[in-house]
């Protein structure tokens, strides 16, 4: 069986007529399926299903598999996403990174089970979308599309078509503010629940001094209470013993020049709040650890609730935007088990969280047309985009590499909306090197950091404070350049961004980096991103001539000379976490990247 060439099978329940319809564009293949009419009052299963080579497949890429690139059996069973949780998205890659098969569905609305493996019996791919396992009512005339790439292009070119497809099909996104793009400081792991309005005043004002434009205040405004757990949550007052007046506080922090973002716990309504009598009986189920319940939101009082809830923080505290958390909470219920009417205006959860997310960004966008909206992984699919303007890694404290795979992963399939990273954060008594890498590790994405600033030791605030404003130097790239995140079967260790004018590259490994003279943009920088001393660079065509500078892990200068790199391998000395700048005499410039040699 040859790679493009699929056995397609649509199928669905007797009570429905599905049809489908194959086309291909520009190479990439679609099938097209629809429901025309039915005699059930729900829509029945749908499964779209097909089979392709495995020739010279090396691993999987998909949302929310963070390390795995295992690739799974035919029969270990699906991944379901919808609105809220995780993308209909997978894609097969060879040992070199090349695309196999990039699969994905057009409806990212509702719940659909991804299923792709190998079958053990034949060595091919037996893959599928399988929707409506749980009570939809009927849809007249669904339709979906099947999007199927087996195009001899890098896995990370194929991902981001599916995420410009996504984008092209979806309503206009919301507005990204400058603010989406700057660095952010964040209270989370620095004071997690012990906050006030002078310790946070204080951080701010020194996180504005690194570099920080927003500062986002999480868990711990809404309660005295410092246990952890959510069964206070849902009032949504101020703590008034940490923060007096919550108007005069945000006040202070935007003297300061900051943006102030609140964070908000949507689904949980707490057992010790005063809202759970009055939603105790419109909740999807219970979270007994948690002390909290999910909120149906197919609800109209629910859902007005919430909303009613963030325009008063915007209006009543001038605040600059939300941190909504654990929205992919909802998707934990499914429909199946609930029961319908009863007063709920809206049939399935995720149409419901759909309303529940417009109705919030309508109304609190009348009052601040800039608003940020900070979303956290893994409900960061496509759909999201249209809600929220910063999308940040899932909780990963300490861990640098964890934090660069799930930021290299939101970015792979979200486009141009901004990938943030989990809050920075390490041990005190580590070298400013090691500390450095938490940073390094997140380059690609807009850093937010937390750890007391007036607390950590002067040679980590130096470094800090080289590689916030690194990062803003070199932004244009990092985030608006073109990406190449290379070998993900072993977890990115080379990562370059590139535009006409500036490469950037970071290296996680002891690997030889490539390049080709004669190609590379006038400007080429390369990060050290780990703990030796030395980076091998293979230089290949004529030499490369131009100025070379570079700098340790808190910006001291180390060395600048003229070189002249002839053709061959060359050890470069760069400090651990260090960075070297290349820029080019003019005649030698072009416009391709660095690549690495394992």
């Amino acid at each position: 069986m040859d790679r493009g060439v699929y056995d397609i099978e649509v199928s669905s329940g007797d009570g429905m007529s599905i049809s489908h319809v194959t086309y291909a564009i520009d190479g990439v293949d679609y099938v097209k399926f629809g429901v025309s009419e039915g005699s059930a009052p729900v829509m029945e299963r749908v499964t779209v299903k097909w089979k392709c080579s495995a020739v010279d497949v090396h691993g999987m890429w998909r949302p929310g598999a963070e390390r795995s690139r295992q690739l799974p059996a035919d029969w270990s069973g699906g991944v379901k996403c919808d609105i809220s949780k995780l993308a209909p998205v997978a894609c097969f890659f060879s040992p070199l990174g090349m695309n196999r098969l990039t699969l994905a569905l057009s409806d990212t609305l509702n719940r659909v089970t991804v299923s792709a493996g190998i079958n053990e019996e034949g060595g091919v791919l037996c893959c599928s979308f399988t929707l409506f396992d749980d009570p939809v009512p009927f849809i007249q005339n669904y339709e979906a599309v099947v999007r199927l790439d087996c195009r001899e292009i890098p896995y990370f070119d194929a991902l981001h078509e599916v995420s410009v497809w996504w984008a092209n099909q979806e309503e206009p996104r919301i507005t990204i503010p400058t603010a989406a793009r700057e660095p952010v400081y964040s209270t989370w792991y620095s004071m997690h629940q012990g906050v006030s309005a002078s310790l946070i005043e204080r951080q701010a004002g020194l996180a504005k001094s690194l570099g920080c434009e927003v500062i986002i205040v999480d868990d711990g405004w809404q309660t005295d209470d410092m246990s952890r757990g959510y069964a206070y949550c849902g009032d949504w007052e101020v703590a008034k013993v940490k923060i007096p007046n919550m108007a005069s506080h945000v006040a202070n922090v935007h003297s300061l020049g900051m943006k102030y973002v609140l964070w908000y716990s949507v689904p949980f309504v707490g057992v010790h709040s005063k809202a759970w009598s009055k939603f105790q009986d419109k909740l999807l189920g219970r979270i007994e650890r948690l002390g909290a319940g999910v909120v149906d939101p197919r609800f109209r009082e629910v859902r007005e609730y919430l909303v009613q809830m963030y325009e008063q923080a915007i209006t009543q505290w001038d605040i600059d935007g939300l941190k909504l958390d654990f929205i992919d909470t909802f998707a934990q219920f499914p429909d199946a088990e609930q029961v319908t009417g009863a007063g709920r205006d809206i049939d399935t959860v995720p149409r419901a969280v759909h309303a529940l997310l417009s109705e919030i960004v309508t109304r609190l966008r009348k009052h601040k047309p800039d608003l940020l909206i900070e979303f956290r992984q893994n409900y960061v699919g496509p759909m999201m985009r249209m809600y929220a303007n910063m999308f940040r890694a899932a909780d990963c404290p300490y861990d640098a590499l964890e934090n660069r795979v799930r930021t290299v992963n939101i970015r792979l399939i979200s486009g141009d909306t901004p990938t943030h990273s989990d809050m920075l954060m390490w041990n005190p008594a580590e070298t400013a090197e090691t500390a450095a890498l938490q940073f390094i590790n997140v380059l690609f994405s807009v850093p937010q950091i937390s750890v007391e600033l007036d607390a950590i030791p002067a040679s980590h605030l130096e470094m800090l404070t080289f590689w916030t404003h690194f990062w803003r130097e070199h932004r244009d790239v990092l985030l608006g350049g073109h990406l190449r995140p290379t070998h993900p079967e072993v977890l990115f260790p080379l990562i370059t961004a590139s535009t006409p004018e500036k490469s950037l590259t970071v290296t996680y490994s002891n690997l030889i980096i490539v390049w080709e003279s004669g190609t590379l943009p006038g400007t080429v920088v390369l990060v050290n991103g780990t703990q030796r001393d030395e980076i091998v660079v293979d230089v290949r065509g004529v030499s490369l001539d131009g100025e070379i500078t570079i700098r340790d892990c808190r910006g001291t200068f180390i060395d600048q000379t003229v070189q002249s790199l002839p053709q061959g391998l060359h050890r470069i000395m760069i400090p651990p976490s260090g960075v070297l700048i290349l820029k080019q005499m003019r005649e030698n410039c072009g416009h391709s990247q660095a690549r690495a040699v394992l």
